[in-house]
């Protein structure tokens, strides 16, 4: 019997609205702090009190579960029994600081090694998605609340392709292999980060594919693709959200993705 998860999304749901309070403050603010992590990737004052806002409403209202998040750690891959909430304050960090809209704070909860509940709100674009596992997948905007599914489409020559950034194949995975997916698909963009998976949750575009990613950026992702009827999995073709690369898709176009991709 699948559990019921609506207490923890009601739960997401609050941490997403503590974010979005925090980040929507700070956001194309003058006096926004920027430093840089030791990868050189940038980190803002608004990632910090973002984390730091939700882990204390966690630690009130889930006392007995563990957190991990991008900026404050504690994810251990190996140690992914019982449940966790895994955090990323404001991905999309380098949008955040230049002032362009798509980033989101995005919010999982993994049992066993398995993320039940996504949520990931982007308050910039006004949209939210979230999904919770056995209960489907939704999308929120100005127009209201409403059910996702991913595309139909069968065929790589009709299928629209996303990805973060091109400069990231070469050095993590294949330049060659991603060109070789592009050129057998319809069309192609970098829409990036949370963006792109959550428009293939949409059945927006077809495909998504990220050479390097850390889990807070793709947990949520892998439960609202997979409710919303498409596959998530890492490049080799294993559906985890630690593999350090994604793949998400409409599900019918994924194993060809994954042949071009040398998955």
């Amino acid at each position: 019997m699948i559990r019921n998860y609506l207490a923890d999304y009601a739960v997401a749901a609050d941490l997403a609205d503590v974010a979005d309070t925090i980040t929507t403050n700070r956001f194309t603010s003058a006096d926004l702090t920027v430093t840089s992590k030791p990868d050189r990737s940038p980190v803002t004052d608004a990632d910090l009190a973002v984390e730091d806002a939700i882990r204390k409403v966690l630690a009130e209202q889930r006392p007995g579960d563990a957190v991990a998040g991008e900026e404050r750690g504690g994810f251990d891959a190996d140690d992914l029994g019982g449940r966790t909430w895994v955090l990323d304050p404001i991905d999309g960090t380098k949008n955040f600081l230049r002032g362009v809209p798509a980033w989101a704070t995005l919010i999982a909860l993994v049992e066993d090694g398995v993320p039940v509940v996504g949520m990931i709100s982007a308050p910039a674009l006004g949209r939210r998605w979230w999904a919770h596992r056995g209960g489907g997948a939704f999308t929120s905007d100005g127009a209201g609340q409403r059910p996702i599914g991913v595309s139909g489409v069968s065929d790589l020559g009709d299928a629209y392709l996303s990805t973060t950034n091109l400069n990231t194949w070469t050095e993590y995975h294949s330049l060659p292999a991603y060109l070789g997916l592009v050129e057998a698909c319809w069309e192609n963009r970098a829409f990036g980060d949370f963006w792109q998976h959550c428009l293939v949750a949409e059945g927006v575009i077809d495909l998504a594919a990220e050479p390097i990613v850390n889990p807070w950026d793709v947990a949520p992702v892998q439960v609202l693709v997979t409710e919303a009827g498409g596959r998530f999995s890492d490049l080799s073709g294993a559906e985890r959200f630690d593999g350090g690369n994604g793949l998400s898709s409409n599900g019918t176009l994924h194993d060809a993705a994954l042949r071009l991709l040398g998955g």
